[in-house]
């Protein structure tokens, strides 16, 4: 049987939100099978708990946010997409996540970190089978038109790949790589994609800093770009790390459905306002999906029965 999986011990971490700037703790905790990934604002009295769900999310803009049922003046927990996406990474299906503040914390960026985080509280193997919601038929959705036109989709496919293609008008992204595939079953989220950082243009941070945001941000956890060149003094971790990048936020987005898909992702100039609508629309069809189990390992798709090794 694929199991489910939770943390062996609990774990913690201190960081900055990069949008609120706020001090953040984290204590991450073992869950019983079922749960699913839920936050809990430790710093409200009573304390409240918000499920990780697709009809959770209240807010898009820069960053996945989630809250009670999807309230937006409800409390929040925003910025949630790199921990999700180490957790997709890792095959984390429980885990509790006592939070002090309504923003994930940053770290370095990327993802490397909570990964990190993660594998040294060790993960066990729980004595339930382990869901994943399989994409029946194709589902699409677009946004805008001519150079504004962004897209993204999900096909039928046994295992689960995720296909990018990003498109900036930056001389220093546009020398980079614009498109990449990943496999889920390959093993390597840690070292193809874990590490790749957020970015951001010195114009657009200066704009948003004016309404804001990004006020915890920094060259310690992003990646600057100016109209020409790459600012961070020790240049890319990789040298597609823009379009990795989005990889990542999309295996954080899509994580949001609480199981790991079994299908073939693909966007374009996608983010995430698109993946939350691609979600929705995938459950809005009770035909274009369904939920299954493997009794049996060798039914499951190449690499999804096996822990991700070591740190």
């Amino acid at each position: 049987m694929v199991k489910q999986r939770t943390l062996k011990s609990i774990t913690r971490a201190v960081g900055v939100g990069i949008h609120s700037g706020q001090k953040v703790e984290l204590t991450l905790r073992p869950a019983p099978a079922d749960t699913g990934i839920v936050f809990r604002r430790v710093d409200l009295c009573p304390p409240v708990d918000i499920p990780v769900g697709v009809m959770s999310v209240s807010d898009t803009r820069m960053a996945t946010t989630i809250s009670p049922g999807g309230d937006p003046g409800g409390p929040k927990v925003q910025t949630i997409e790199h921990l999700l996406s180490a957790c997709a990474g890792l095959g984390l299906d429980n885990l509790i996540i006592d939070i002090n503040a309504d923003e994930v914390p940053v770290l370095d960026g990327s993802a490397a970190s909570f990964v990190f985080l993660l594998q040294s509280a060790g993960i066990v193997m729980q004595d339930a089978p382990k869901r994943f919601l399989r994409v029946k038929k194709p589902v699409e959705v677009r946004q805008g038109e001519g150079k504004k036109l962004m897209w993204a989709k999900l096909e039928p496919h046994h295992g689960y790949t995720l296909s990018f293609e990003i498109e900036f008008d930056n001389p220093a992204v546009a020398a980079t790589g614009s498109q990449f595939v990943f496999d889920m079953g390959s093993g390597t989220y840690k070292k193809e994609i874990a590490r790749a950082r957020t970015f951001g243009m010195t114009a657009d941070i200066d704009l948003m800093r004016s309404r804001g945001l990004t006020l915890g941000g920094s060259m310690d956890n992003a990646i600057v770009v100016d109209d020409y060149k790459v600012l961070n003094a020790d240049g890319l971790r990789y040298d597609d790390e823009f379009v990795k990048h989005k990889i990542l936020d999309a295996i954080g987005d899509m994580q949001v459905a609480g199981m790991p898909l079994l299908a073939a992702y693909t966007s374009f100039k996608g983010g995430h306002a698109l993946n939350n609508k691609l979600l929705r629309a995938l459950l809005a069809d009770p035909a274009a999906y369904e939920v299954v189990t493997f009794d049996d390992e060798r039914a499951a798709p190449k690499g999804f029965a096996e822990l991700a090794p070591a740190w």
